[in-house]
């Protein structure tokens, strides 16, 4: 190398070839004749400076060589690095990649405790979670057979699916998983056999899609053919289908028919991924659904825990700590909160949302601190300081005046409760029945306020019985209420489901369950009505009946969070109906009795609807009217005392009118007279 060269020779001018040191730069050769005269003493000092300086020159020249070459090697470096964070972005890297060292490339050393570092309080999870996907590689798996399955359970908002999601990311850098990309079938779209094509297209596209991990979620409202494929690939390796299917251009899974095509599919397999089902409940939940023989193939559960308060305050400081960068990246402002703030945002944890509660707390802050901004369109600058009070979280800027956060959003509109609550009022009579429906509200309303300060909530059953002779408003009642419970917040959809026994009950032995499961999903997050719900019910010998009645009082445990059933029908047949499952009448305990309309009752209904209609009644009609209706209750209340009573009367009375119009064109054509009353005595 020209490097040792160099030095060598370098060397050889300072002490020669014999290493002997020269002097005076050049060397002489010897002279074999004495000479007369003994040579002058050489000045060494000038000779080692004149080699000091070229050693020197030498030296400089190589580092600059050295050096020149080391930020070649780092520019490549980090040209590369960036070209993997720019992957990153486009999303055909995992995030981290660029930044993972090398001993850890390929390793799933200490990547549990990288995963807790964003996964906090869930560090038992973490490690299982972590195990789980460590599993194959240690056992090993050949395709096209599951690498493993993996039940993760726990409670809504205990970060199942964000543990899930930063384990496979970490994975990803490190090269442990091809992508971080999971592809999710939510099994509750396939509640009946009716969708079995659709079924075995999504499950085939997210078994072939890019990523290895494939995430089932809902399996409790899936039909259970779907679910027995699911366990074939997870016991067998594979699941046969019953139909030829073709895979077309696009990679869809098609049904071939009756066609001899080539290349058909006839079975389907895990092909090698990750399948993972996710659940609030256990193992012998997953065991009542799939059987025995999958819970045995599945290799790992691993269950969240509920947040333990040192978790909580954890968790809100890292929220904060986001809301914090988000106000100065947004807004240009710097946030200042103490513990008190930390531990109002961590008391937003409840039962149905988890720590989600305390992300929603922090972007409500936010959007408030934002409506704050745009009330100006000058920029705003300084601190913007928190603190929690009882009553929320108030905010300063700059040590100005402080103000509530919240009174800064937009009201919350409740025109469409006060329209639902207008209309409950108008009708005539209900009295008890009206308080008990606004007083739903009221609960509500103080569990929102208990969530707002911190305290535990309680969810009260809200499904109901109304009972009552027929017209006695159970049906009217019924379509508000799931109007009112819509409108103030009770339920997630509102929309009402009516329902009768042709509805739910089957034409054949094993239709009438998933008959009922589908009726049952379609009303989630609304209402289910059943109207003459004691016709489900028709003695010990009616088999289909019970089997219904056994499927909705399963169902309404199962999805108790999700659903208000409401149960309508006569007063005595009701009390029959109830007795046909040891569990319906827990199940109710709200038990409304509709009374029959009084007389004058009847004479304000007839009036409401006449003006309905664009009639009004003479005074004449009053005395007549209300005679007539004391008559009918006096004879037999149970058929008198309702408002189909009343809404006969007054159309008679509509047909009567208009063939007077006919002889009398200048009466007046809204009004009805007594004449034009008939009464059926």
């Amino acid at each position: 190398m020209a490097y040792t060269d160099d030095w060598e020779n370098l060397m050889n001018g300072v002490f020669g070839a014999g290493g002997k040191p020269r002097f005076g730069g050049t060397a002489q050769p010897e002279s074999k004749t004495p000479k007369a005269k003994a040579p002058e003493v050489p000045d060494l000092n000038a000779a080692l400076l004149e080699n000091q300086k070229q050693l020197d020159a030498l030296l400089k020249k190589q580092n600059a060589q050295l050096k020149t070459q080391d930020t070649a090697v780092q520019s490549a470096l980090e040209d590369s690095r960036q070209m993997l964070r720019d992957m990153e972005a486009d999303g055909l890297l995992a995030k981290g990649t660029a930044d993972v060292t090398a001993e850890h490339l390929g390793s799933f050393e200490g990547l549990a405790a990288e995963v807790k570092k964003t996964v906090l309080g869930q560090d038992a999870f973490v490690d299982s979670v972590v195990r789980a996907m460590r599993r194959p590689f240690v056992l090993g798996t050949e395709r096209p057979a599951a690498r493993n399955v993996i039940l993760l359970c726990g409670g809504a908002g205990t970060g199942r699916h964000f543990a899930l999601a930063e384990t496979a990311r970490i994975m990803a850098a490190r090269g442990l998983l091809q992508s971080d990309k999971t592809a999710v079938v939510d099994l509750a779209l396939y509640p009946n056999s009716g969708a079995e094509r659709l079924f075995l297209q999504d499950l085939y596209a997210a078994l072939h899609a890019p990523g290895e991990i494939v995430i089932f979620e809902h399996y409790e409202s899936c039909h259970a053919a779907f679910l027995k494929t699911l366990a074939d690939l997870a016991v067998k390796g594979s699941a046969p289908l019953s139909s030829r299917y073709l895979v077309n251009k696009e990679g869809i899974l098609v049904d071939a028919g009756t066609a001899l095509a080539p290349g058909a599919v006839s079975s389907i397999t895990p092909c090698g991924k990750y399948l993972i089902f996710f659940s609030r409940k256990g193992r012998d939940a997953l065991a009542d659904k799939f059987g025995a023989p999958f819970v045995a193939a599945v290799g790992d559960v691993c269950a969240t825990s509920a947040f333990a308060r040192g978790d909580l305050a954890a968790l809100a400081a890292q929220q904060l700590n986001a809301l914090a960068q988000k106000v100065s990246a947004r807004l240009g402002l710097t946030l200042s909160a103490g513990a008190d703030v930390r531990d109002y945002v961590a008391a937003q944890c409840s039962k149905e949302k988890g720590a989600a509660g305390l992300a929603e707390c922090c972007d409500k802050m936010f959007r408030a601190l934002s409506e704050y901004c745009l009330q100006t369109d000058a920029k705003l600058t300084g601190t913007v300081t928190l603190t929690a009070k009882p009553e929320g979280v108030w905010f300063s800027l700059n040590d100005q005046p402080e103000q509530e956060l919240s009174a800064l959003l937009p009201a919350e509109y409740t025109g469409a409760a006060e329209a639902v609550r207008a209309e409950l009022d108008g009708l005539v009579g209900l009295g008890a029945v009206k308080e008990y429906v606004f007083g739903l509200a009221d609960n509500l309303q103080v569990q929102q306020r208990r969530a707002a300060a911190g305290f535990k909530t309680a969810s009260l059953s809200m499904h109901m019985i109304f009972t009552g002779n027929p017209g006695t408003g159970k049906t009217t009642i019924a379509r508000l209420v799931a109007k009112y419970l819509k409108a103030i917040g009770a339920l997630k959809g509102g929309q009402l489901v009516e329902v009768t026994r042709a509805d739910l009950v089957g034409r054949y032995t094993g239709h009438t369950a998933p008959l009922t499961n589908s009726v049952i999903e379609s009303a989630l997050g609304g209402v289910l009505f059943i109207d003459e719900a004691y016709s489900l019910y028709r003695g010990e010998q009616d088999s289909f009946g019970l089997e219904a009645i056994d499927t909705l009082v399963k169902g309404m445990e199962d999805h108790r969070d999700e659903l208000v059933v409401v149960l309508a029908g006569y007063t005595r047949e009701m009390e029959v109906f109830l007795t046909a499952n040891s569990g319906l009448a827990s199940r109710f305990p709200n038990k409304i009795e509709f009374p029959d309309y009084t007389a004058d009752e009847l004479l304000d209904i007839t009036n409401v609807l006449a003006k309905g209609k664009g009639y009004r009644l003479a005074e004449g009609c009053t005395f007549p009217l209300l005679g007539y209706y004391k008559r009918r209750q006096a004879l037999d209340s149970r058929t008198a005392g309702n408002g189909r009573l009343a809404r006969n009367t007054l159309e008679k009375a509509i047909f009567h009118q208009s063939r007077r119009l006919v002889a009398e064109p200048a009466a007046e054509l809204d009004l009805i007279l007594p004449s034009d009353l008939e009464f059926e005595e």
